[in-house]
């Protein structure tokens, strides 16, 4: 009897060793995934001094005030920031990261484009570009920097599918941004060409693109045309030189993006890019299945070189 109690709890002892293994001498016995940071997963202590919050802001862009939201951080300190850029037409908006990044200590700036969403005037990617442009103006503001206690030094920039493009963009004009995460980005230069074949350009009237116009203010064929005619400027890759002083963290998953990103980041190095991060997910273009992945990699990314940030400013 002795001896079938002794077999029975052998297999139970290595189970409750492998489960504790971190908490043993000498650390874990078995290798474990990367630590889910605390602010994806755990609310912050509360802070009745300095509260996170929400703030409704409306952005100047080019003569029409965009719709944004300021998901401000507690704490009495200068806040680092994120400004995040959703993609075309905006379904997914990662409202999920912006909290987490919050809950890190960031205040983090969501917007809608002009004529995205309920935001006034025309839909446009040259007009999102230069959207991207006023949302960073917007977070450097002297006014805005007082207000929401921010910390200019550390502004970093992300942004999803489109708004990878916009990212790219935004970050090239802005040599202050700290640094940039592009999520599965679209190259809008690299594929422009095909929506000149006049089958290809019929199917996408039939399909998706059409219906994600709907949200927008604008015609699928004003974006095919403005596609195509800039084309030959439009290849993120060609931003390179001006983002190879900053920090970047590629995303890419099981979405057919990933050939485009993997150039920028290959091109990136080759401009001298010393800290340049990539990272795939089997995933679908949203991240579905793999959210809290998705903010860990990205909160973590986030806390290391926004000390880094900090500390070259300081010196």
């Amino acid at each position: 009897m002795r001896t079938a109690l002794a077999m029975l709890a052998a297999p139970l002892l290595v189970i409750a060793l492998v489960a504790h293994a971190s908490e043993l001498p000498g650390g874990p016995l078995i290798a474990r995934p990367a630590q889910t940071p605390s602010a994806v997963i755990t609310d912050p202590r509360p802070d009745k001094a300095h509260p996170p919050g929400m703030a409704d802001v409306r952005i100047e862009s080019h003569g029409e005030r965009m719709n944004a939201v300021l998901y401000t951080a507690g704490g009495a300190a200068p806040h680092p920031a994120v400004v995040l850029f959703h993609g075309f037409p905006g379904n997914e908006q990662n409202l999920d990261l912006a909290q987490a990044i919050r809950r890190a200590g960031f205040t983090v700036l969501t917007l809608h484009y002009r004529g995205s969403w309920g935001s006034p005037g025309k839909f446009s990617f040259t007009n999102a570009m230069e959207d991207s442009d006023a949302a960073l103006a917007f977070m450097r503001d002297p006014a805005t920097v007082a207000k929401y206690n921010l910390d200019p030094r550390r502004i970093f920039v992300i942004g999803h599918s489109m708004g990878g493009m916009m990212t790219a963009s935004a970050t090239a004009h802005d040599p202050r941004v700290a640094g940039f995460v592009m999520i599965s980005a679209w190259d809008i230069g690299a594929g422009a060409p095909q929506f000149a074949d006049p089958e290809f350009r019929k199917k996408q009237l039939e399909g998706d693109f059409a219906a994600n116009v709907i949200p927008l203010n604008t015609t699928p064929e004003a974006l095919m045309d403005e596609m195509v005619a800039n084309a030959a400027k439009w290849d993120f890759v060609d931003f390179a030189p001006a983002l190879k002083s900053r920090p970047a963290l590629i995303l890419t998953a099981d979405d057919g993006l990933t050939p485009d990103n993997q150039r920028l980041a290959a091109a990136l190095k080759a401009a001298g890019d010393t800290d340049v991060t990539e990272e795939h997910m089997a995933t679908d273009h949203s991240y579905s299945d793999k959210r809290i992945a998705l903010a860990s990699t990205i909160v973590r990314w986030l806390e290391r070189h926004q000390a880094s940030a900090g500390m070259a400013k300081a010196q």
